[in-house]
C-alpha cells in the first residue's frame, strides 16, 4: 500500500497543479475621500490582461480565473492601488488623491504629470524621476513681520504648446442704449472635460480653456419635452444670484425632442482620422480607436462607416460598409498606425468627396474628425481649411470634431471648424467621455433636429437697467442677424438640452457696473422708467430655428414675468446651472464673479443633484473639490475685495 501510494504521489500533485480554477466576479464601486464616484478608473489584475473601467457612478465589474489574484486600480488624479481578492465578491476602493499638500519646513510640492503642464515661466527646482513625473516646488518668500511664507509663486512647466483663444467677457449693458441682446445656441461640450483633464493632472486651467456655456451644456438638465410637434420645449425661471445679492440670475433652456435611436434616419459617416506622428502617445491614436469601436457597436444595418487617414498623405481605408459587419470595421480600426508629418487639407477634401459621393438623402450625412488639431504642415492654411467647410456645409454634409491629447492640443483651432461645419465639438479625456459622447448621446451628437438656433432677448427697461450674458462670447450676433436667414448660427441634436444664463441688475440698484455717458445733443433723452411698459414681463426670449433640411426659419416668442424668490426655492436645474457657472466664473478669475467661491458652487450643487443616474454632476463635486485643493497650493485664485462688487 505504501507504495502503492508512493507511486500515485506524482501523479496527484500533477493534477492538483493544473486543476482548473473557479472563475469569481468582482464588483464595486471606486470612490475618493468624500464619497463621490470616480469615474473612469482602470481596474486590471496584476500580471494579466484582463481589465475594466469604472461607469460614471464609480461602479465596476470583473470577471477573474483565481481567487487569491491581485487587482490593480489606477485614476488621473490619484495614487494607484493594488488590492488582494482573496476570494472575495464585493470590493470596494477609496482613493486617494495625488494632488495632497506635503509641507516640510515651509515647502509644499505636487507631483504632475509634465505632458499636461501648462505655462511658459520656468520652473526655479524641478525633478524627472524615472516614472516620468516633475516634482513642482514652491519659492519660498519669508514674511520676516509673521514668519508666513507666500505660497503664490507657482512655476509651471515650460514647453507646453496647448493652444486655447483670449475670451474678452461679455460686460454688463445697459438695457437704455442695447435692449437687445442676440447669440448663437452651443451644444459644444469640449471645455468642461478639458477642464476636467487638467485639474485631474494636477493643473487649474488657463482662462482661454474655460467657456462656461460648454461647462452648463455638458450636463443633462430634467426639462419637459416639447409638445404639439415642437422641436424643443423652452424652460426659463429667474431667483438671486448667489455670488451678487443685488442682483437677479435668469436660466433659458431648451430641451431638443428625442428620438429613440431605432427611429433615427439612417447614418452616413465618415470618419477622418489623424494618424500623424504627434498622435502616437496613449491618450491619442489608441483612445481614437477603442472610441470608434464603442461607436460601431451603436450602429444599425443601415447605417454606413467609411474611414479615411491623413498623414503625409490622405488615403481611404475602409469605403463604406453597413453597421451590420462590425468584425470588418474593427478589423480597419485595428490596423492604424501613427507617423508623420500632417496635411489635414487633403484629408478633409477626400472626406467631403466621401461623404458626398455615398450621400443618403433625408439621412445623417456627418464627417467625424478624430485629431489633437494639431495640423499645421502642409500647403493648407487655416483660413482656406475653414472656407472649405464652409462651402461643405451647404452640400448637407456636417462636420464634427473630436479632440485627442495632451501638450500640443488645439482647441482654438478645432473650436473653429466644428463651428465652420454645423457640428459639434467634443474632447474625449478618456473611454467614459467617449462612452458618454458617442454611446450614451449618440443621437443628439449625430443627429440635427434643428439647425441655425438663434436667440435674441429684449428687456423690460421698467424692470431692468443692466445685464450681462454669462460666456457665449464666441456666439454673439449682431440684432440684425436674427432676422437674417443666411446668417450661419447653432444647431440641436435630438434629446440635447441647451442652458444660458443671463445676470440682471434689477431697475433702481446702484451698481458701479454700468458706466454713464454724456447726455446726447440730437435725440431726445427719456427717462426710461418714467412710464412701466409690461411691468410683470421682465424680458421677452425669441427663438429662431430652421428644420434640418429647411432653408427658411420659424420664430417662438416666450415672454418671462418677473418672481421674487431666494436660489434655495428653485428647481434642481437652476441651482446646479448656477453651481458650475459660478465654478467657472472662479475658475476664470472673472471680474465679475464678486462673492463666488468654489465653496460656495460646491455647497449649491451638492444639493442639487437631482436624478444622477449617470453620476455625471457627483463627478462635478469631485472636481471642484479638486480644484480647491490645487487652488490651495497655487494661490491662483483670488478673492475679489468685497469694494469691487458691493456698492
Amino acid at each position: 500500500m505504501k507504495r502503492l501510494l508512493l507511486m500515485l504521489a506524482p501523479v496527484l500533485l500533477f493534477m492538483l497543479a493544473f486543476r482548473p480554477f473557479q472563475d469569481i466576479t468582482v464588483k464595486g464601486r471606486i470612490s475618493d475621500e468624500y464619497g463621490s464616484p470616480v469615474p473612469g478608473a482602470t481596474i486590471q489584475l496584476k500580471g494579466g490582461t484582463t481589465r475594466t473601467s469604472s461607469d460614471n457612478a464609480g461602479n465596476y465589474s470583473i470577471r477573474l480565473s483565481m481567487a487569491k489574484s491581485s487587482l490593480y486600480i489606477s485614476a488621473a488624479g490619484f495614487e494607484p492601488q493594488e488590492i488582494k481578492v482573496n476570494g472575495r465578491p464585493v470590493i470596494n476602493v477609496i482613493m486617494r488623491s495625488s494632488l495632497t499638500t506635503m509641507v516640510d519646513s515651509g515647502r509644499a510640492s505636487i507631483n504632475i504629470t509634465p505632458s499636461v503642464a501648462y505655462g511658459t515661466k520656468r520652473m526655479a527646482d524641478k525633478e524627472i524621476t524615472s516614472r516620468g513625473t516633475i516634482a513642482y516646488n514652491w519659492n519660498e518668500k519669508q514674511d520676516q513681520l509673521t514668519g508666513s511664507y507666500d505660497r503664490r509663486k507657482f512655476q509651471a512647466f515650460e514647453g507646453d504648446r496647448e493652444g486655447y483663444d483670449f475670451i474678452a467677457e461679455n460686460r454688463f449693458l445697459k438695457v437704455t442704449d442695447n435692449p437687445l441682446s442676440t447669440f448663437s445656441i452651443d451644444v459644444d461640450a469640449a471645455s468642461y472635460s478639458n477642464v476636467r483633464r487638467l485639474i485631474n493632472s494636477g493643473q487649474l486651467p488657463p482662462q482661454g480653456a474655460v467657456r462656461i456655456e460648454e461647462m452648463l451644456n455638458y450636463f443633462h438638465y430634467d426639462y419637459p419635452q416639447p409638445k404639439e410637434g415642437k422641436p424643443f420645449s423652452i424652460n426659463t425661471e429667474i431667483a438671486d444670484a448667489p455670488w451678487n445679492k443685488d442682483h437677479k440670475l435668469v436660466l433659458i433652456g431648451l430641451q431638443g425632442k428625442k428620438i429613440p435611436v431605432e427611429n433615427l434616419p439612417a447614418s452616413n459617416l465618415t470618419f477622418l482620422i489623424d494618424v500623424s506622428g504627434s498622435m502616437m502617445s496613449e491618450d491619442k491614436l489608441p483612445l481614437v480607436k477603442a472610441s470608434m469601436k464603442l461607436l460601431v457597436d451603436q450602429l444599425r444595418e443601415q447605417d454606413r462607416i467609411s474611414m479615411v487617414v491623413y498623414a503625409g498623405a490622405a488615403g481611404l481605408v475602409l469605403s463604406p460598409t453597413s453597421g451590420a459587419d462590425k468584425m470588418k470595421i474593427k478589423e480597419a480600426i485595428d490596423k492604424l498606425e501613427a507617423g508623420g508629418s500632417t496635411a489635414g487639407g487633403a484629408g478633409i477634401k477626400l472626406a467631403y468627396a466621401t461623404a458626398r459621393q455615398y450621400f443618403i438623402k433625408g439621412g445623417n450625412n456627418r464627417v467625424i474628425l478624430c485629431t489633437d488639431g494639431d495640423f499645421n504642415v502642409g500647403e493648407s492654411s487655416d483660413d482656406a481649411m475653414e472656407r472649405l467647410i464652409e462651402n461643405e456645409r451647404k452640400s448637407g454634409v456636417f462636420l464634427s470634431v473630436l479632440g485627442f491629447g495632451t501638450g500640443n492640443y488645439q482647441d482654438a483651432k478645432m473650436q473653429k471648424l466644428a463651428d465652420k461645419g454645423n457640428g459639434n465639438h467634443n474632447y474625449i479625456d478618456g473611454l467614459a467621455e467617449a462612452r458618454k459622447v458617442l454611446v450614451n448621446e449618440f443621437g443628439g451628437t449625430l443627429f440635427t433636429i434643428a439647425k441655425d438656433v438663434k436667440l435674441q432677448v429684449e428687456f423690460n427697461p421698467a424692470l431692468v437697467q443692466g445685464y450681462r450674458l454669462i460666456g457665449y462670447e464666441n456666439r454673439m450676433l449682431a440684432k440684425e442677424d436674427f432676422n437674417d436667414d443666411k446668417k450661419d448660427a447653432g444647431e440641436l441634436g435630438s434629446g440635447h438640452t441647451v442652458t444660458a444664463l443671463y445676470e440682471i441688475i434689477p431697475a433702481g440698484v446702484e451698481s458701479t457696473w454700468l458706466k454713464k455717458v454724456d447726455s446726447l445733443k440730437y435725440q431726445s433723452n427719456l427717462d426710461p422708467f418714467s412710464k412701466p411698459v409690461h411691468t410683470n414681463e421682465m424680458l421677452t426670449v425669441k427663438f429662431r430655428y430652421k428644420e434640418p433640411d429647411g432653408e427658411t426659419s420659424k420664430l417662438i416668442e416666450h415672454p418671462v414675468k418677473d418672481t421674487r424668490v431666494g436660489i434655495s426655492a428653485t428647481s434642481d436645474n437652476f441651482r446646479f446651472a448656477a453651481a458650475v457657472a459660478e465654478f467657472g466664473l472662479v475658475l476664470r478669475n472673472s471680474e465679475f464673479r464678486a462673492s463666488a467661491s468654489l465653496e460656495q458652487a460646491a455647497a449649491i450643487a451638492r444639493k442639487a443633484l437631482g436624478n444622477d443616474d449617470q453620476g455625471y454632476r457627483s463627478e462635478f463635486l469631485q472636481l471642484v473639490e479638486k480644484a480647491r485643493r490645487l487652488n490651495e497650493l497655487t494661490g491662483k485664485i483670488h478673492p475679489l475685495p468685497k469694494d469691487q462688487y458691493e456698492k
